[in-house]
Protein backbone atom coordinates (compact mmCIF):
# COMPACT_ATOMS: atom_id res chain seq x y z
CA UNK A 1 0.00 0.00 0.00
CA UNK A 2 1.14 3.75 -0.97
CA UNK A 3 1.29 5.74 2.25
CA UNK A 4 1.03 8.90 0.67
CA UNK A 5 -2.90 10.06 0.86
CA UNK A 6 -3.77 7.83 3.17
CA UNK A 7 -5.76 7.85 6.37
CA UNK A 8 -4.30 5.88 9.10
CA UNK A 9 -5.63 5.47 12.45
CA UNK A 10 -2.32 5.32 15.65
CA UNK A 11 -3.36 4.28 18.91
CA UNK A 12 -1.00 4.91 21.63
CA UNK A 13 0.15 7.70 19.81
CA UNK A 14 0.98 10.66 23.02
CA UNK A 15 5.03 9.38 23.13
CA UNK A 16 7.04 7.29 22.03
CA UNK A 17 6.55 5.07 18.92
CA UNK A 18 3.24 5.81 18.45
CA UNK A 19 4.03 9.50 18.02
CA UNK A 20 7.20 8.58 15.97
CA UNK A 21 4.90 6.72 13.41
CA UNK A 22 2.12 9.26 13.79
CA UNK A 23 5.27 11.58 12.52
CA UNK A 24 6.53 9.48 10.11
CA UNK A 25 3.14 8.71 8.27
CA UNK A 26 2.48 12.28 8.32
CA UNK A 27 5.45 13.08 6.74
CA UNK A 28 5.35 10.40 3.98
CA UNK A 29 1.84 12.47 3.32
CA UNK A 30 -0.73 9.92 5.36
CA UNK A 31 -3.45 11.72 7.12
CA UNK A 32 -3.20 10.89 10.52
CA UNK A 33 -5.38 10.09 13.24
CA UNK A 34 -3.65 10.08 17.07
CA UNK A 35 -5.54 8.43 19.72
CA UNK A 36 -4.36 7.82 23.29
CA UNK A 37 -5.66 8.75 26.63
CA UNK A 38 -3.07 12.12 27.33
CA UNK A 39 -5.19 15.02 25.10
CA UNK A 40 -2.95 17.66 26.08
CA UNK A 41 -0.09 15.56 24.14
CA UNK A 42 -2.38 14.50 21.44
CA UNK A 43 -2.90 17.99 20.90
CA UNK A 44 0.08 19.53 20.76
CA UNK A 45 1.55 16.71 18.48
CA UNK A 46 -1.18 17.13 16.22
CA UNK A 47 -0.30 21.06 15.74
CA UNK A 48 2.98 19.54 14.18
CA UNK A 49 0.94 17.67 11.98
CA UNK A 50 -0.37 19.01 8.89
CA UNK A 51 -4.19 17.74 8.40
CA UNK A 52 -4.14 15.52 11.15
CA UNK A 53 -6.47 14.95 13.64
CA UNK A 54 -6.38 14.09 17.43
CA UNK A 55 -9.23 11.85 19.09
CA UNK A 56 -8.64 11.56 23.10
CA UNK A 57 -9.38 7.30 23.35
CA UNK A 58 -8.70 4.82 26.18
CA UNK A 59 -8.69 1.73 23.90
CA UNK A 60 -10.12 -0.45 26.81
CA UNK A 61 -13.18 0.50 26.07
CA UNK A 62 -15.26 -0.37 23.12
CA UNK A 63 -17.58 2.28 22.90
CA UNK A 64 -14.41 4.69 22.58
CA UNK A 65 -12.97 2.72 19.97
CA UNK A 66 -15.68 2.69 17.97
CA UNK A 67 -16.19 6.06 18.24
CA UNK A 68 -12.59 6.45 17.20
CA UNK A 69 -13.31 5.21 13.95
CA UNK A 70 -16.69 7.17 13.39
CA UNK A 71 -14.79 10.43 13.72
CA UNK A 72 -12.21 9.37 11.57
CA UNK A 73 -14.87 8.68 8.89
CA UNK A 74 -16.47 11.87 9.89
CA UNK A 75 -13.63 13.55 9.02
CA UNK A 76 -12.14 11.58 5.97
CA UNK A 77 -14.70 9.67 4.57
CA UNK A 78 -12.15 6.43 5.09
CA UNK A 79 -9.65 4.50 6.91
CA UNK A 80 -7.33 3.02 5.45
CA UNK A 81 -4.47 1.94 7.68
CA UNK A 82 -5.25 1.00 11.82
CA UNK A 83 -1.87 0.70 14.09
CA UNK A 84 -2.73 -0.99 16.79
CA UNK A 85 0.24 0.23 19.46
CA UNK A 86 -0.94 0.89 22.61
CA UNK A 87 0.07 -1.43 25.67
CA UNK A 88 1.57 -2.33 28.80
CA UNK A 89 4.43 -4.47 30.24
CA UNK A 90 3.87 -6.77 33.02
CA UNK A 91 7.31 -8.57 34.14
CA UNK A 92 7.06 -10.61 37.22
CA UNK A 93 7.67 -14.73 38.05
CA UNK A 94 5.28 -16.81 37.19
CA UNK A 95 5.24 -17.29 41.01
CA UNK A 96 3.72 -13.61 41.56
CA UNK A 97 1.40 -12.81 38.96
CA UNK A 98 -1.44 -11.49 39.93
CA UNK A 99 -4.93 -12.80 37.94
CA UNK A 100 -6.16 -8.94 38.05
CA UNK A 101 -2.88 -7.95 36.56
CA UNK A 102 -2.62 -10.02 34.00
CA UNK A 103 -6.46 -9.41 33.00
CA UNK A 104 -6.28 -5.65 32.95
CA UNK A 105 -2.72 -6.37 30.55
CA UNK A 106 -4.83 -9.11 28.60
CA UNK A 107 -7.72 -5.94 27.83
CA UNK A 108 -5.11 -3.89 26.55
CA UNK A 109 -2.79 -6.05 25.14
CA UNK A 110 -4.96 -8.29 22.97
CA UNK A 111 -8.88 -7.21 23.71
CA UNK A 112 -8.61 -3.72 22.62
CA UNK A 113 -6.52 -4.40 18.77
CA UNK A 114 -9.21 -7.29 18.58
CA UNK A 115 -11.86 -4.27 19.30
CA UNK A 116 -9.92 -2.33 17.07
CA UNK A 117 -9.65 -4.59 14.42
CA UNK A 118 -13.81 -5.77 14.47
CA UNK A 119 -14.39 -1.64 14.14
CA UNK A 120 -12.28 -1.15 11.05
CA UNK A 121 -13.11 -4.25 9.14
CA UNK A 122 -16.99 -3.28 8.03
CA UNK A 123 -15.21 0.20 6.91
CA UNK A 124 -12.12 -1.10 4.82
CA UNK A 125 -14.01 -3.75 3.06
CA UNK A 126 -16.84 -1.40 1.86
CA UNK A 127 -14.32 1.66 0.98
CA UNK A 128 -11.92 0.77 -2.64
CA UNK A 129 -8.47 -0.63 -1.72
CA UNK A 130 -8.98 -2.41 1.19
CA UNK A 131 -6.70 -1.52 4.09
CA UNK A 132 -3.88 -2.74 6.55
CA UNK A 133 -3.97 -3.40 9.93
CA UNK A 134 -0.63 -3.47 11.99
CA UNK A 135 -0.41 -4.81 15.58
CA UNK A 136 2.52 -4.13 17.73
CA UNK A 137 3.92 -7.44 18.86
CA UNK A 138 7.34 -8.16 21.31
CA UNK A 139 10.52 -10.12 20.49
CA UNK A 140 9.85 -11.41 23.76
CA UNK A 141 6.96 -13.56 21.73
CA UNK A 142 9.07 -15.19 19.89
CA UNK A 143 11.44 -16.68 22.46
CA UNK A 144 10.69 -18.24 26.43
CA UNK A 145 12.43 -15.41 28.94
CA UNK A 146 11.78 -16.18 32.45
CA UNK A 147 10.24 -12.88 34.53
CA UNK A 148 8.16 -12.07 30.97
CA UNK A 149 5.33 -15.23 30.85
CA UNK A 150 2.55 -12.60 31.64
CA UNK A 151 3.18 -10.07 29.02
CA UNK A 152 4.52 -12.80 26.80
CA UNK A 153 1.53 -14.89 26.67
CA UNK A 154 -0.61 -11.31 25.93
CA UNK A 155 1.82 -10.76 22.82
CA UNK A 156 1.85 -14.55 21.90
CA UNK A 157 -2.20 -14.43 22.10
CA UNK A 158 -2.39 -11.18 19.94
CA UNK A 159 0.66 -12.80 17.53
CA UNK A 160 -2.58 -15.82 17.02
CA UNK A 161 -4.89 -14.13 16.96
CA UNK A 162 -3.60 -11.67 14.14
CA UNK A 163 -2.46 -14.41 11.83
CA UNK A 164 -6.04 -15.97 12.12
CA UNK A 165 -7.22 -12.63 11.08
CA UNK A 166 -5.14 -12.01 7.75
CA UNK A 167 -6.09 -15.11 6.80
CA UNK A 168 -9.60 -13.84 7.26
CA UNK A 169 -8.96 -10.32 6.19
CA UNK A 170 -7.65 -11.43 2.96
CA UNK A 171 -10.25 -11.72 0.25
CA UNK A 172 -11.02 -8.08 1.19
CA UNK A 173 -7.59 -6.93 0.41
CA UNK A 174 -6.77 -6.12 4.10
CA UNK A 175 -3.34 -7.62 5.14
CA UNK A 176 -2.84 -7.88 9.18
CA UNK A 177 0.72 -7.33 9.55
CA UNK A 178 3.02 -7.80 13.33
CA UNK A 179 5.49 -6.00 13.84
CA UNK A 180 8.09 -6.81 16.58
CA UNK A 181 10.51 -4.70 18.68
CA UNK A 182 12.89 -5.43 21.32
CA UNK A 183 13.79 -2.64 24.01
CA UNK A 184 12.73 1.00 23.19
CA UNK A 185 13.56 4.12 24.11
CA UNK A 186 10.64 5.02 25.33
CA UNK A 187 8.52 5.60 28.86
CA UNK A 188 7.58 2.02 28.77
CA UNK A 189 9.33 0.64 31.58
CA UNK A 190 8.26 3.61 33.62
CA UNK A 191 4.85 2.40 33.21
CA UNK A 192 4.54 -1.10 33.62
CA UNK A 193 1.39 -3.12 35.43
CA UNK A 194 3.99 -4.47 37.62
CA UNK A 195 7.77 -5.79 38.21
CA UNK A 196 10.45 -4.13 36.24
CA UNK A 197 13.06 -3.47 33.37
CA UNK A 198 14.36 -7.59 32.98
CA UNK A 199 17.32 -5.91 31.04
CA UNK A 200 18.44 -4.22 33.33
CA UNK A 201 22.19 -3.69 34.34
CA UNK A 202 23.09 -5.43 30.46
CA UNK A 203 24.36 -1.78 29.07
CA UNK A 204 22.40 -2.65 26.00
CA UNK A 205 21.12 0.37 24.40
CA UNK A 206 17.82 0.89 23.27
CA UNK A 207 16.29 1.40 19.67
CA UNK A 208 14.78 5.04 19.06
CA UNK A 209 10.97 4.91 18.59
CA UNK A 210 11.50 5.97 15.16
CA UNK A 211 12.93 2.96 14.06
CA UNK A 212 10.36 0.61 15.03
CA UNK A 213 8.03 3.49 13.48
CA UNK A 214 9.74 2.25 10.19
CA UNK A 215 9.11 -0.51 10.82
CA UNK A 216 5.67 -0.23 11.10
CA UNK A 217 5.62 1.81 7.44
CA UNK A 218 7.14 -0.92 6.14
CA UNK A 219 4.28 -3.70 7.09
CA UNK A 220 1.90 -1.49 5.55
CA UNK A 221 3.83 -0.74 2.52
CA UNK A 222 4.67 -3.94 2.07
CA UNK A 223 1.55 -6.23 3.81
CA UNK A 224 4.46 -8.93 5.31
CA UNK A 225 3.19 -10.70 8.22
CA UNK A 226 5.71 -10.49 10.33
CA UNK A 227 8.28 -7.51 10.37
CA UNK A 228 11.35 -7.11 12.93
CA UNK A 229 12.59 -4.19 13.60
CA UNK A 230 15.45 -3.69 11.99
CA UNK A 231 17.97 -1.17 10.21
CA UNK A 232 16.58 -1.73 7.17
CA UNK A 233 13.03 -3.77 8.82
CA UNK A 234 13.11 -7.68 8.34
CA UNK A 235 10.37 -9.67 7.15
CA UNK A 236 10.66 -12.89 9.27
CA UNK A 237 8.87 -15.94 9.51
CA UNK A 238 8.12 -17.39 13.97
CA UNK A 239 10.89 -19.34 14.85
CA UNK A 240 13.01 -18.19 12.30
CA UNK A 241 16.87 -18.35 14.19
CA UNK A 242 18.54 -16.41 11.37
CA UNK A 243 16.45 -13.68 11.88
CA UNK A 244 16.38 -13.95 15.72
CA UNK A 245 20.21 -14.39 15.48
CA UNK A 246 20.21 -11.30 13.40
CA UNK A 247 18.37 -9.06 16.23
CA UNK A 248 20.51 -10.20 18.95
CA UNK A 249 23.92 -9.92 16.83
CA UNK A 250 22.16 -6.33 16.52
CA UNK A 251 21.38 -5.51 19.60
CA UNK A 252 24.66 -7.58 21.80
CA UNK A 253 27.41 -8.47 19.61
CA UNK A 254 28.85 -11.64 21.39
CA UNK A 255 26.28 -11.93 23.35
CA UNK A 256 23.08 -14.89 23.78
CA UNK A 257 23.05 -17.18 20.76
CA UNK A 258 19.03 -16.81 19.91
CA UNK A 259 18.40 -20.25 21.96
CA UNK A 260 15.02 -20.94 23.55
CA UNK A 261 15.43 -19.58 27.49
CA UNK A 262 18.43 -17.23 26.54
CA UNK A 263 18.07 -13.86 28.42
CA UNK A 264 16.52 -11.51 25.81
CA UNK A 265 18.23 -8.68 24.13
CA UNK A 266 17.14 -5.80 26.93
CA UNK A 267 13.76 -6.54 28.02
CA UNK A 268 10.49 -5.58 26.00
CA UNK A 269 10.22 -1.86 25.58
CA UNK A 270 8.41 -1.66 22.08
CA UNK A 271 5.18 0.32 23.36
CA UNK A 272 5.07 3.33 25.81
CA UNK A 273 2.91 2.50 28.48
CA UNK A 274 -0.21 2.56 30.00
CA UNK A 275 -1.39 5.68 28.18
Amino acid sequence: MDIDGKVCIVTGASSGIGAATGRLLSDMGARVVLAARRTDRLQALAAELPGSLAVTTDVTIPDQLRRLVSRTLGTYGRVDVLVNNAGQGLHVPVEELVPDDLRAVFELNVVAPLVGMQAVLPVMRAQSGGGAIVNVSSATSLRVFPGLGGYSATKAALNLLSQVAALEFAASGISVSLVYPSVTATEFHQSLRAGGFVGRGRGIAPDPPELVGSAIAYAIRSGEAHVLVADPPRAIEPGDNQGWGALLARQAPGGAEGRPGSDPPAGPGETEGRR
